[in-house]
């Protein structure tokens, strides 16, 4: 892989501010036009005052100076600039920046993908990326180790769960075998993502989150993705044992289709029930809404 030297960064990130700028009228974000406007869309101040920056910095950016730039005065500068999801998170590539806010949909999610992963149902299913963030998932996979869907987005991910999050751990039977797994696929993975900034966040976060983390990623082992036979101890179930597997979707080890399937009729059984457990569940939390409503 190729990486843009800095300046090429800057300079392209200059240019991309420039013309955001330029075509949002004053009227878009609330100001007056004014008599003597001869610039197009908005002054370079105005950018400023927007995302509550001084304006020398502003202009040092877009003449590519060598500055440096947070995540948050970029996000300000996203919100100001009207930026669309694929705009914004361009602007965070350029910028060499891990977007704190990741709200653009992932390209591999499409909604074929997602009618999949309901057809799938009661067998539990998601898609995650190469760097084990889950991007979708089912149901039954959502309850499977823990309540997926009560958690932050950048928590529903592989190795923060299984490093840090206590429901997940007590439904891994295999936790002390799974932890250096799991550790050692993804430095396998990050070997051609290593000057991305969402990746080494994530090893950062994990690091400062887990003595155990920094202790299984010290030792530098790596390990080949694939599929595996799971024992999981279900809160609302009990004990389900599947086949894990991967369907690729694009080159290894790219996004990919994880699905759990049962291997004996027990487990078959028993994510009937989960899904039962989870469709009362959403019945009841729609009827408390429909009376608070009312």
């Amino acid at each position: 892989m190729t990486t843009a030297e800095p300046g090429t960064r800057r300079h392209e990130l200059a240019a991309f501010l420039r013309s955001r700028r330029e075509r949002i009228t004053p009227e878009q974000v609330g100001l007056p036009r004014g008599r003597r406007r001869r610039t197009p869309g908005l002054r370079r101040e105005e950018v400023a005052h927007l995302s509550a920056v001084g304006v020398t910095w502003y202009t040092w950016l877009e003449q590519a100076r060598d500055i440096q730039v947070s995540p948050q005065v970029l996000d300000a500068l996203a919100d100001a600039l009207l930026l669309d999801p694929t705009e914004r998170s361009h602007l965070f590539a350029l910028a060499g920046q891990a977007d704190p806010h990741p709200g653009a949909p992932c390209p591999a999610v499409t909604p074929a993908l997602r009618a999949i992963l309901e057809q799938l149902e009661p067998v539990p299913a998601a898609v995650q990326n190469s760097r084990f963030d889950f991007l979708a998932h089912n149901r039954t996979f959502g309850r499977l180790f823990c309540d997926l869907d009560a958690l932050p987005r950048e928590d529903r991910n592989s190795l923060w769960l299984a490093f840090t999050n206590a429901d997940f751990q007590a439904a891994a039977t295999d936790l002390p075998d799974l932890l250096p797994i799991l550790a050692g696929k993804l430095r396998a993975s990050m070997a051609e993502h290593l000057a991305e900034p969402a990746w080494k966040a994530l090893v950062q976060r994990l690091e400062a989150a887990s003595p155990e983390f920094r202790e299984i990623w010290a030792r530098r082992d790596v390990v080949a993705p694939g599929g595996r036979t799971k024992v999981i101890h279900n809160a609302h179930v009990g004990l389900l044992r599947f086949e894990h597997t991967n369907l690729w979707l694009g080159p290894t080890p790219g996004p990919h289709l994880v699905t759990y399937v049962p291997v004996d009729d027990e487990t078959r059984a028993g994510v009937e029930r989960l899904l039962e457990f989870v469709v009362r569940e959403q019945e009841i939390r729609q009827d408390d809404e429909a009376l608070t409503a009312a």
